[in-house]
């Protein structure tokens, strides 16, 4: 992927140089006269594309969720709100969605229209665009056939009624909809920006937003700056005249910088570190339960992970209860499925793997024999990587589980191996690994948004390629139940499927984890942990 790049004038970089050190800090310094009033957030990886159809990071949507707004938006406890969209009907069926548009308009002063619509959802299934979350929107009708090139995007289930009426059509009822139209995959872009610059759509001297804040600088491995759109949508009621975002995955760089009162708001913090850290920054540490699980994928493209003896071998062994314990963030819980519990849409029994409450040293007993089932000992050790990230509590339980595994037998040799979380995600994508570390935070508060990760048609995010026509087939059948109760257990039934197959496996339910100055208001803490920067303000401003 090419990195987005731009020069600015000597003019913009010293009024951005100027402006960044106004404002905030640990001690809640406020704006001097004739300073732009600058919220400045810490993100936790470096930026690849603010192009929504190309990206699939959370911290990219930190700043995308600041520029653009689709039909729906997120309000400040994640709960989806009216965007683009003014009001909407639904059929019968669940499947035919209308949205009517209000008045809004692009930063240059063009009408936002029901065919900016039209064009993202097609160019968002354009194979040649490469959309790593284009099987997100598959429920749009023909939208995978749309992708796969079987059918013309003139077929994908959306289309202009007129300028100001967008009709959807889906393959299923989605009692998600809304909520999954806050997701950036689904916002308008610019079609007649996007057609004359192509990719370099995104660099600040040509992009063309809705939202409140429009991207004036960009750095790569230092920092993007976004200045209020005018015309935007929520611009009026915006705060801060100026949104900075540095590029931050060192802990110490972020602990620093807020120390020196250069920074507002950081999207993580070491989790063991939370006390140490609530002493160094009293009021900072925000936590609250969210719709995040971090698990483990095995790569079945190869061996020995095409094995299920394996798979379940190394999952068994790791002692969740003790990380969590002993090295994670308070808060954090152990995982033994993959959808987390506070999701909605899944009243029914969970389930949850078979071994959850065996005494550990009965695990290890029967991860060995399944090993030496699957044909390795002393005469054939099993030796493999784990890879995990670099950020968060990661580095500190990689070495947990290194010896979790090397427990089961002196045959077992696992090295562990940090990386960087965006080329960490890289790989998994490729399907370059064996053992991966990785995390789902929810899109859309429904459990598909979990357990379409495992679907063998979902392309790139189905990391190690996990493959169960019975599983695919579940799915299927609960996206077309209207009873909110059968599809419940009909996901669940999938789930303990997949659970059984040990495609992956699931470690933790996360906390959500920033740090906000407590000057700062307008933040709620929220499970989708979406915060965007035009509810956030400072005592004091207004």
């Amino acid at each position: 992927m090419i990195m987005r790049r731009t020069l600015l004038s000597a003019s913009l970089l010293a009024l951005a140089a100027f402006s960044l050190a106004a404002c905030g800090g640990a001690g809640g310094t406020k704006e001097k006269p004739g300073d732009v009033p600058t919220l400045r957030r810490g993100i936790s990886a470096q930026v690849d594309t603010l192009d929504p159809h190309k990206s699939s990071a959370q911290w990219e949507n930190i700043i995308i969720g600041d520029m653009m707004i689709g039909l729906m938006t997120d309000g400040p406890d994640g709960k989806p709100l009216p965007g683009m969209a003014e009001s909407y009907e639904v059929d019968a069926t669940g499947t035919v969605w209308t949205f009517h548009l209000g008045d809004f308009v692009w930063s240059d002063g063009q009408p936002v229209t029901a065919n900016d619509f039209v064009f993202a959802f097609r160019r968002l299934q354009d194979p040649t665009v490469a959309s790593q979350y284009a099987s997100l929107l598959w429920l749009v009708k023909n939208a995978q056939k749309v992708n796969a090139l079987e059918l013309p995007p003139e077929e994908l289930g959306i289309r202009a009624v007129d300028a100001r009426t967008v009709e959807i059509t889906l393959e299923y009822p989605a009692p998600y909809l809304l909520g999954l139209l806050t997701h950036y995959t689904t916002f308008p872009v610019p079609q007649h920006v996007v057609e004359q610059y192509g990719d370099a759509w995104i660099q600040p001297q040509n992009i063309v937003v809705n939202g409140p804040y429009k991207l004036v600088y960009w750095r790569t491995g230092d920092q993007l700056v976004a200045d209020k759109n005018p015309t935007g949508f929520g611009a009026a009621d915006a705060c801060f005249d100026r949104v900075a975002y540095f590029e931050i995955a060192d802990e110490n760089a972020y602990e620093n910088k807020i120390s020196a009162g250069e920074l507002d708001i950081n999207n993580q913090f070491s989790g063991p570190r939370q006390t140490e850290i609530e002493a160094k920054f009293p009021g900072w540490v925000r936590t609250t339960p969210g719709l995040l699980t971090t698990y483990w994928s095995f790569n079945q493209t190869k061996a020995p992970f095409n094995d299920v003896r394996v798979r379940k071998a190394l999952s068994i062994a790791l002692d969740r209860d003790f990380m969590v314990r002993n090295v994670m963030t308070p808060g954090f819980v152990p995982a033994y499925a993959l959808v987390p519990p506070k999701i909605a849409n899944y009243d029914t029994p969970r389930p949850e793997v078979s071994w959850k409450d065996q005494p550990r040293a009965e695990r290890l007993a029967e991860a060995k024999r399944l090993l030496e089932e699957a044909g390795f000992g002393p005469d054939k050790p099993l030796k493999f990587e784990f890879i995990h990230r670099n950020t968060g509590d990661n580095p500190k339980v990689a070495p947990v589980a290194q010896s979790n595994w090397a427990e089961i037998a002196p045959w077992v040799q696992p090295e562990i191996v940090r990386q960087e979380t965006k080329v960490l995600y890289s790989r998994l994508r490729l399907t370059d690994f064996q053992i991966s570390d990785g995390a789902w935070l929810a899109d859309f508060d429904d459990p598909i948004n979990f357990l379409y990760l495992l679907d063998s048609k979902t392309g790139q995010q189905n990391y190690g390629k996990y493959a169960n026509p019975e599983y695919d087939a579940l799915l299927a059948d609960a996206k077309n139940q209207l009873d909110l109760t059968r599809r419940a257990e009909l996901f669940a039934q999938a789930e303990k499927l997949m659970l059984e197959d040990y495609p992956i496996t699931p470690m933790w339910v996360q906390v959500t984890q920033n740090l906000v100055d407590p000057t700062l208001t307008g933040w709620e803490d929220n499970a989708k942990d979406n915060h965007r920067s035009r509810f956030l303000c400072r005592d004091g401003m207004k």
